[in-house]
């Protein structure tokens, strides 16, 4: 008999352990059908977004495929407990109609599972001033400037 410990998981590790995979090899085709991810009704909320229900999360996340190339994440950290997780991310890409050098942003996102292990919440949180706006020609110029002003 082996003294190997094996660490008890929560109810929902493998449910996060799928999404953090999801996210970390998303793809187009991937996102034509969430609901292996999403619940039917799930509730979704980002800095451009506040919506319910699968066919409108299908829909942000093809969009992302439309508005960026090469969207991919990097899950740098997660917290679970019970049926609520935290998911810390850099999200990489490169944009199609500015700048097409690397980008990067910074966020989290507070995640509820379904008891069938699906996301029922998803709310995303990241500073689209300072992440994407800034980086932007023209408005990148009047978000420093208006953050410089406000410092002083």
């Amino acid at each position: 008999m082996s003294n190997t410990h094996v660490p008890v998981q929560t109810e929902h590790q493998a449910s996060l352990n799928k999404l953090v995979n999801f996210f970390e090899s998303i793809t187009l085709p991937a996102c034509q059908d969430l609901s292996g991810v999403y619940t039917e009704d799930a509730y979704f909320k980002d800095p451009f977004n506040e919506l319910r229900g699968l066919p409108a999360i299908n829909q942000v996340f093809q969009h992302m495929f439309v508005q960026v190339h090469e969207p991919r994440f990097r899950i740098t950290s997660t917290v679970l407990q019970g049926d609520t997780a935290f998911l810390v991310w850099d999200f990489l890409f490169s944009m199609k109609n500015f700048n097409a050098a690397p980008q990067c942003i910074r966020g989290s996102t507070h995640i509820r599972f379904a008891e069938d292990g699906r996301v029922s919440f998803h709310r995303d949180y990241w500073d689209a001033a300072e992440e994407l706006y800034e980086k932007l020609p023209v408005l990148g110029s009047l978000m420093r400037f208006l953050k410089n002003q406000a410092r002083k």
